[in-house]
């Protein structure tokens, strides 16, 4: 019985579109429209009732006969990008052909992850192409989330020349879209010629005259730095002669993520840990070019990640795949356990980039306690992203009682939040608040002044 069944629904399938009859808006509102006259009718003469059926059956009969002559569907395309970028819009296309009739007009509806579209749907009207047979409607695609969104159910309605039925059709497409963090500011021409002109650039090149490296000894000329006089062998050459040093490199990076509770939380409508990964991103492709090594660490409850460091540009992939694994988890993360972790995996002191974010001291303490140990080996670059609503409310004039009670509110809590970046100034941590507009240009003048003072190796 079921192979019968199964064997009729394959027959029937080309025939589902031809099948599906729908009243359109108009057709409601004609309805709607005729309610009044047979509510009279019906009062008047009571006799007369018999006129209210035959409207509703003529008005079926319009409805039906309007969607036999909406056409029947050919053909259907779904064109989807396989891969997309956090943050970054991308369009997505349907596209339909009709046999015999063309339809007055049609339309598309789809069914998706949340993450790629507001409330897991989109609406496509579709147009009809001037130059080609077919109708066709885009939209527009903006994931909010990384990771895997699928496009799990399609909807085409087109209607016939009256507008008062309609066919639908519904398919399955089962389409995997992957959302990776976002590289646009790594693909953007600013950086591209920065890295282009800079000494870090795409060319590597040895770097004489700074740094700790020695490198050679040269006759001093008026101009160079007193204090690289090396007075020994000036001593023993009765001359005075100054140090040579090589910039260092082979710098280990390690930008470690929080992926808890308060990272998740969005500003300007992305999460914070995605802001984060594209800053880091950004500053670790410089990293590489400039002959560094770079790592990421993932951690929330538990560590998540802890990627092997990579030293070549060639291999910025890895990190990027790396970095699109990192889950979100609306927990508090353990820094505890988390940094006394990474502590065990390096090997020699490295610059640690931790990008997190707390709520209140008392939250904020487990975290400035751990950071304290982890500086005693590693040097530690804490950054962090301004919270522009707390700094509109701030701002906002106090206009009623209300107002006024927030606005003190935000300020004690970013007097707070001062006080906890000041401890960790105090213990030695380098920290980093900014918007997350200019997080990553920030980040890479910062990673560049730690660079260029030798403080890493």
């Amino acid at each position: 019985m079921n192979r019968a069944l199964a064997l009729l629904a394959r027959l029937f399938a080309p025939l589902r579109p031809l099948l599906v009859l729908a009243p359109t808006e108009r057709a409601a509102w004609v309805a709607a429209g005729l309610a009044p006259f047979a509510v009279v009718i019906a009062a008047t003469s009571p006799g007369a009732w018999v006129v209210a059926p035959v409207l509703g059956g003529a008005l079926l009969v319009l409805v039906v006969l309007d969607a036999v002559l909406a056409g029947r569907l050919a053909d259907w395309e779904l064109a989807v990008p396989s891969d997309i970028e956090v943050g970054q819009p991308s369009p997505l296309t349907i596209t339909a052909t009709f046999a015999a009739r063309q339809p007055a007009r049609a339309e598309a509806a789809l069914s998706c992850d949340p993450r790629l579209a507001p409330e897991g749907r989109a609406i496509l009207a579709l147009a009809r192409q001037p130059y080609e047979d077919g109708w066709r409607g885009e939209a527009m695609l903006a994931p909010t989330r990384r990771g895997t969104g699928i496009v799990s159910r399609v909807w085409l309605r087109w209607q016939g020349p009256l507008g008062l039925g309609a066919r639908q059709a519904d398919f399955a497409p089962d389409r995997r879209i992957r959302v990776w963090p976002d590289l646009s500011a790594v693909r953007s021409p600013d950086l591209q010629t920065f890295l282009r002109n800079a000494q870090i650039g795409l060319i590597a090149r040895r770097i004489r005259g700074e740094g700790t490296q020695f490198e050679a000894l040269s006759e001093y000329e008026p101009g160079m730095d007193r204090r690289r006089i090396d007075w020994k062998a000036s001593a023993r050459h009765t001359r005075l002669f100054a140090r040579e040093n090589e910039s260092e490199r082979n710098n280990q990076i390690v930008f470690a993520y929080d992926c808890g509770q308060a990272m998740c939380e969005p500003v300007d409508g992305l999460p914070r840990i995605d802001r984060a990964v594209s800053a880091a991103l950004t500053c670790g492709y410089v990293a590489l070019k400039g002959g560094d090594k770079v790592a990421l660490f993932g951690f929330a409850r538990r560590p998540q990640i802890m990627t092997p460091f990579i030293g070549d540009a060639r291999a910025f992939h890895r990190l990027q795949s790396a970095a699109a694994g990192l889950d979100y988890e609306a927990v508090e993360p353990n820094f505890t356990l988390a940094l006394a972790t990474l502590t065990a995996r390096l090997q020699r002191r490295s610059l640690v980039v931790i990008f997190s974010d707390f709520a209140d001291p008392t939250a904020a303490e487990l975290m400035v306690e751990s950071l304290g140990r982890l500086v005693n080996k590693h040097l530690v670059l804490f950054v962090t992203m301004g919270d522009s609503e707390v700094e509109e409310l701030i701002a906002a004039p106090p206009g009623d009682i209300a107002t006024l009670a927030r606005s003190v509110t935000a300020d004690s809590l970013a007097q707070q939040r001062k006080l906890v970046l000041t401890r960790l100034r105090r213990l030695g941590i380098d920290v980093l608040e900014a918007p997350w507009q200019s997080i990553g240009p920030r980040l890479i003048d910062r990673y560049l002044t730690i660079r260029n003072s030798e403080a890493i190796g």
